[in-house]
């Protein structure tokens, strides 16, 4: 916040308060000698007066507590431009030391977990009971509360990975996040007909039939554009996460119109890094939950 807006806050916020009491005081004057209220000149249902009486005494102090009160909260809490207040409160503080006291307590819990190998997290009920509110809370929003994803987010109960589904894979995928770039080849493969060979001969690994012609371009095609990602057979690569295409797992569907999609126009996908944010044993007991789901053994 600039000085300057800082300085207009404050000037605004104590001249409210400063015609708040001019207001109070003006209203609280009591009545004239002659014990007479003024006629305001207001008049309803034919004799019904409006008159000027003052605010009840007690309704006056009580309004002057609440502004003794408001200048002492904006003494000792942010309120007034940049002032931080005298005791030095603030939202990003308060939630740093809730999370610390939060982290404090369930410190015994994941000491035990810490000494446990993600197998044995898995094959242990009480871990995994933890670990399912986890992923309800950070990993649900993506993956679903069944865990089979959706369109650009991997099932994660089935056997198929993309940078791998060893344990120590996992844990770095969550860990440290991934990013996925597909790029678009439209334009390297000669536009609309290059696209659809490719397509043509894409589906073909995975057992969809097509044109015998079609796919013999497209596999030449894909000698030269994709074999350097994708391998030779198409099984992909895990060290660049490159998707196997022979196993009719797709991750953003596998009709002619989406992998033909995928092919013209790539695809752009982010797994966020989740250690900063939770912590590394919550991480773990997070890589041993989905370990267990995609070994069939486990249930969300």
């Amino acid at each position: 916040m600039s000085t300057g807006t800082s300085w207009f806050i404050i000037i605004v916020t104590l001249l409210n308060i400063a015609g708040c009491v001019w207001l109070l005081v003006a209203n609280g004057r009591a009545v004239d000698p002659a014990g007479t209220a003024k006629d305001t000149g207001h008049v309803w249902d034919g004799d019904l007066q409006e008159l000027n009486n003052p605010l009840p005494r007690w309704w006056f102090w009580l309004f002057i507590i609440s502004v003794i009160f408001s200048l002492a909260y904006l003494v000792l809490y942010p309120g007034l431009g940049s002032f931080r207040g005298v005791l030095g409160w603030s939202q990003s503080g308060q939630h740093a030391g809730e999370v610390a006291r939060a982290n404090a307590a369930q410190k015994e819990r994941y000491a035990r977990y810490a000494s446990l190998s993600l197998p044995a997290l898995a094959a242990d009920p009480e871990a995994m009971g933890t670990a399912r509110t986890l992923y309800a809370n950070y990993c649900a929003a993506c993956h679903g509360s069944d865990a089979r994803g959706g369109a650009g987010f991997p099932n994660l109960t089935d056997a198929s990975w993309l940078y791998g589904g060893d344990p120590d894979t996992v844990l770095a995928s969550i860990a440290n996040g991934r990013m996925g770039a597909m790029p678009g080849w439209e334009a390297a493969l000669g536009g609309e007909a290059g696209v659809d060979e490719v397509t043509a001969y894409v589906l073909s690994l995975s057992g969809t039939a097509g044109d015998p012609g079609r796919i013999a371009a497209g596999e030449a095609k894909y000698a030269t554009y994709c074999v350097a990602c994708h391998g030779v057979d198409g099984s992909g690569n895990p060290a660049l996460g490159a998707p196997n295409l022979k196993d009719d797992v797709w991750l953003y569907g596998g009709d002619a119109v989406t992998v033909r999609t995928s092919i013209a126009k790539g695809r752009q996908g982010q797994m966020p890094a989740h250690e900063a944010l939770l912590g590394t044993d919550r991480v773990r007991l997070l890589a041993a939950y989905v370990l267990k789901l995609s070994s069939g053994d486990g249930s969300t």
